[in-house]
């Protein structure tokens, strides 16, 4: 791992301050000063040292996390908006969320600080699952779902199809459907109601890969179980080895 990647890592600092740490003469490796931003940490034998303080990589944690509707996915938002931090300062690690849901969605995020799990869930070449509920009126046109389970939507200039677009039920004057992607193109599954000439009330993500709501509350957050941990593990075992990757677009907030 990079001098620096380790540094952020750590917590110690952004990569680009802890590059400056770095030029200043600030970082001892096994005893020796270390100025060369090239430099590869092994983590399991350097002993690293910055400022005089020994620093070492935090436990990997995972979390499920029930983003209430009304928040952005984020950390800082420039516009004094409210975003999810609130809920994360609760945490004794720090964290951030696996993608994202736009600030009117709620439901289902992944919170870690594993930074080389995120970034493989999220790949669009491997194409990770999510699944909604989502509260429409008017009935959407049956016809029109079919066709596009077939021959699929064009989202931002590329062709997409969703996994599954149902009818489950009606609540009240709304009509709730269950909607499966897997292209993570933001604000997808709004826009594939939009095309049906619906408009939603309500979305709400209930599954990410192999991890799935169940009864969490809105704000509230969990350390995923050990049989959940196993099956995360297992899933990203699997899209590491997989020999088929299906092709995806880039992007999220749903």
């Amino acid at each position: 791992m990079r001098l620096n990647k380790f540094l952020a890592a750590c917590g110690v600092a952004s990569r680009r301050k802890a590059e400056e740490l770095i030029k200043q003469g600030k970082v001892f490796i096994n005893g020796n000063m270390v100025t060369d931003l090239s430099y590869t940490v092994d983590p399991k034998k350097d002993e690293v040292v910055v400022e005089g303080k020994k620093v070492s990589l935090p436990e990997k944690v995972y979390y499920l996390f029930y983003k209430p509707k009304g928040f952005l996915t984020s950390l800082y938002d420039p516009h004094h908006r409210e975003t999810i931090k609130v809920f994360l300062e609760k945490l004794p690690q720090r964290v951030f969320p696996v993608g994202r849901l736009d600030k009117h969605s709620e439901g289902l995020l992944l919170l870690t600080n594993d930074g080389d799990l995120a970034n493989l869930l999220l790949h669009p070449k491997y194409a990770v699952e999510r699944r909604y509920l989502v509260w429409v009126t008017p009935k959407l046109n049956e016809k029109k779902i079919n066709q596009m389970l077939k021959e699929g939507v064009n989202i931002e200039g590329k062709v997409v199809k969703p996994v599954v677009f149902r009818l489950i039920k009606t609540e009240g004057k709304n009509y709730v459907y269950e909607v499966c992607v897997k292209e993570g193109i933001k604000r997808e599954v709004r826009k594939m109601v939009a095309y049906l000439e619906g408009k939603v009330h309500r979305l709400l993500r209930v599954q990410f890969g192999p991890l799935v709501l169940e009864n969490l509350k809105p704000g509230e957050i969990r350390p995923l179980s050990k049989a959940e941990l196993q099956k995360l593990f297992r899933f990203v075992s699997q899209l590491k080895t997989s020999k088929t990757l299906a092709k995806a677009s880039s992007g999220e907030d749903t």
